[in-house]
């Protein structure tokens, strides 16, 4: 009997969790856009996260200092690209994406900054963090509480 109170009263805290409204996004000021030129990075303090501000071919990336492998910091590791070989470059080693790979100064695990997914292992993935330039302003979106 206790366990069919127990599944209801589960189910009511699930709904009342589905229905309460998503948190809202703050900004937060990082620096001019001038202080991030093609190419740079800087780790910024948001709040109580670090937070890696990458320019990346003149698009800024945002991601947030902690490699999911096992918690190093990833935006201490340096910045590559890929060596790639196959059809689309007449199969001839070739070196791509030069600033797009982060990799984790831990264990070397190769993150695309443009989408945050690792390279080795598809299901894991950085936290990234909208990231937007007002009036010269570079803004952080993280989200409040």
């Amino acid at each position: 009997m206790s366990d069919g109170r127990e599944m209801a009263e589960r189910a009511s805290e699930a709904e009342t969790k589905s229905q309460q409204p998503a948190p809202t996004p703050v900004d937060y000021p990082v620096g001019q856009a001038s202080d991030f030129p093609p190419g740079s990075h800087k780790i910024v303090q948001v709040r109580t996260q670090e937070v890696g501000v990458f320019n990346v071919k003149g698009d800024l990336h945002a991601v947030i200092n902690v490699c999911p492998h096992q918690y190093g910091p990833i935006c201490d590791g340096p910045l590559g690209g890929e060596m790639r070989c196959n059809a689309s470059t007449g199969w001839k080693f070739q070196w791509s994406r030069d600033g797009e790979i982060l990799v984790c100064p831990w264990h070397g695990l190769e993150f695309d900054l443009t989408t945050g997914r690792c390279l080795a292992v598809k299901e894991m993935r950085l936290r990234k963090c909208k990231v937007d330039v007002v009036e010269g302003q570079v803004r952080v979106s993280l989200v409040s509480g």
